[in-house]
Parts: structure tokens; sequence; C-alpha cells
């Protein structure tokens, strides 16, 4: 997200939603979401407060959380040390899965086309059917080892799929 408008539009959205549950949008919790937007990847505390160093830890933790309650920011859980958070999807108006490394515990956002989508849907719909489970969305996660620490030989062997014995 570049556009000006675009970032006011999301600004408009998570105002609305603190002040549905009375919560001020403060300084603080407009520059988190505006960092989120800067980092366009799910990124941890830390790296938020890495970038932005006038920004309180506990702060961060404490706006983080009230923003994950009402919507306008969701947490990825990677197995990493820290939890990742990110802008909520319907505020991007984007759908996106995760590349997450197993090694530093990276994590990427990507995209398929809307065909790609369109058949893994069809395919999770159905296993939802066989086990009578009504779905309302769905995660992609494809774990494994970014760049980075493939260059530094900190890939581990891929696990044999029950299909491929």
């Amino acid at each position: 997200m570049t556009a000006t408008a675009d970032l006011d539009d999301v600004h408009r959205q998570v105002g609305a939603r603190l002040r549905e549950v009375e919560q001020v949008y403060t300084s603080g919790r407009r520059r988190l979401v505006e960092l989120l937007v800067e980092q366009g990847r799910p990124a941890t505390i830390p790296e938020l407060v890495e970038v932005h160093p006038d920004l309180a830890l506990s702060s961060a933790y404490r706006n983080l959380g009230v923003l994950e309650q009402v919507g306008a920011v969701a947490r990825v859980h990677s197995g990493a040390e820290h939890a990742r958070f990110e802008l909520a999807e319907d505020l991007l108006g984007e759908h996106h899965h995760h590349l997450m490394c197993e090694s530093c515990g990276r994590v990427e956002d990507f995209t398929v086309t809307a065909d790609v989508e369109r058949t893994i849907e069809a395919a999770l719909e159905a296993v939802a059917r066989r086990h009578g489970f009504v779905p309302t969305s769905h995660r992609l996660d494809l774990v494994g080892a970014c760049t980075d620490c493939t260059a530094l030989g900190h890939v581990s062997t891929p696990r044999e799929a029950p299909h491929d014995r």
C-alpha cells in the first residue's frame, strides 16, 4: 500500500473500529498501523521498535493488543520466539498467505492468482464438507527456509509426505 488515500482509508477504518469499543485512536496506535504498512510483512514488536526506537516496548505490546481485539491487526503465529503482527486482511483488501522460515522465524506474505485461490478454496471446502465443518476463511502457511537461511545452509531436510511413501 503506497497511495496516501489508501493509508488515510486504513486510518479511518481503524479509528472507527476503536470508537466502536470506546477506545481512542492515539498517536501511538496510529504510528503502529503506519509501521505495519511500511514493513509490508508480518513484523515482531522488537522489529517495530528497531525501526522506530522512540516506541516504548510496553506501549507497543499494549497497543497492538488493543488493535488486535478490534480486528485491525492480526497475530501471525510462526513458532518463532516472538509473535508477528500484520494489518487485518480486510483493511488491506487483499487475501494473502505466508512463507515461514523455520530457521530464523521470518514471515513473508505472498499471493496467488485468482485461479489458484479458487482451487485452494474448492479443496478446502471439500475437506470441510467431509468433516461437517463450516469454514469462515482460510490461511495457508508454507513452512521452510528463506533465501538468507538457505544461503547460509540452514535448511532442514524436507519431510516425506504420506502420499510420497
